[in-house]
């Protein structure tokens, strides 16, 4: 009876406006770019358009990447690289993680961690690998601590911010509610903070990967930057494109990797 009325009235049904605004992630775009891309950089290669030595084909590339690989020099440096990206990640995060917990809820550790965090957070931190190299010797140790440094401080960062930013009504709430400070902390306020705590486990690891190259390059005899570094001395830049790419694809896994984290940590938003 209601369309029948709308109909004869001469009126129709306003379309619906809240749609715009929600960009989403598609593959097919992105992998045709890219293929296209590709096609290009072959192509021009191909008709010798551009010097193989200064820019080689994506065939080049991988079978230089297969060479590596069948040789076994890749998995040597791979397997080094990934050993010092885990540990100096994991000593970094779990000491962020702390002080930023702490300067979030008490109000002792933000008076002096915040300034201290702003003071140190701008040095850059492969500055200090010469110093760190002094201190803990050219082995692992100095490797571990210079990528422990790039993470530490936007984890602390983000763990504050993400910490400072729940809604005081929902804690208010929670006391209202007689739950202990530990409940609180644990139920209200962790919770409210996780999306920025991942998103800092986000740069981090990137961070983290960008010190890696440049600890490796300046003293290390395996790893992926060692790999690069080897390749460029030699001018085989097959070699150093292929390294290049191995830090793109490594990339790309760790943020795969993290998405799925947080798609599963945030579901209940």
């Amino acid at each position: 009876m209601a369309e029948r009325s709308a109909s004869t009235d001469g009126r129709r049904p306003i379309a619906f406006r809240g749609g715009g605004f929600v960009p989403a992630l598609r593959r097919g775009p992105a992998l045709l770019f890219f293929a296209g891309l590709l096609g290009i950089w072959q192509a021009a290669g191909s008709l010798g358009w551009i010097n193989p030595l200064f820019l080689p084909t994506p065939w080049e590339i991988g079978r230089a990447l297969h060479a590596a690989a069948e040789s076994g020099d890749l998995w040597r440096h791979l397997s080094a690289s990934l050993g010092r990206l885990a540990g100096g990640w994991i000593i970094g995060t779990i000491a962020g993680l702390a002080l930023g917990c702490a300067m979030g809820i008490f109000t002792t550790a933000r008076s002096i961690g915040l300034p201290l965090v702003s003071a140190l957070f701008p040095i850059p931190k492969i500055a200090l690998l010469p110093l760190l190299i002094l201190w803990l010797g050219i082995g692992e140790p100095s490797k571990w601590a210079t990528i422990a440094l790039g993470v530490f401080f936007p984890t602390v960062i983000n763990c504050y911010s993400g910490i400072d930013g729940v809604p005081r009504s929902l804690i208010r709430m929670a006391q209202s509610f007689g739950l202990s400070p530990g409940a609180i902390v644990a139920k209200v306020i962790l919770p409210g903070a996780l999306p920025s705590i991942l998103a800092g486990f986000r740069i981090s690891s990137s961070i983290a990967l960008i010190l890696l190259v440049a600890a490796e390059m300046i003293g290390a005899e395996y790893g992926i930057g060692a790999f690069v570094l080897q390749a460029g001395h030699l001018m085989a830049t097959d070699q150093l494109l292929a390294g290049v790419l191995v830090l793109s694809l490594l990339g790309l896994l760790i943020g795969g990797t993290l998405t799925r984290i947080e798609r599963a940590a945030t579901r209940w938003r």
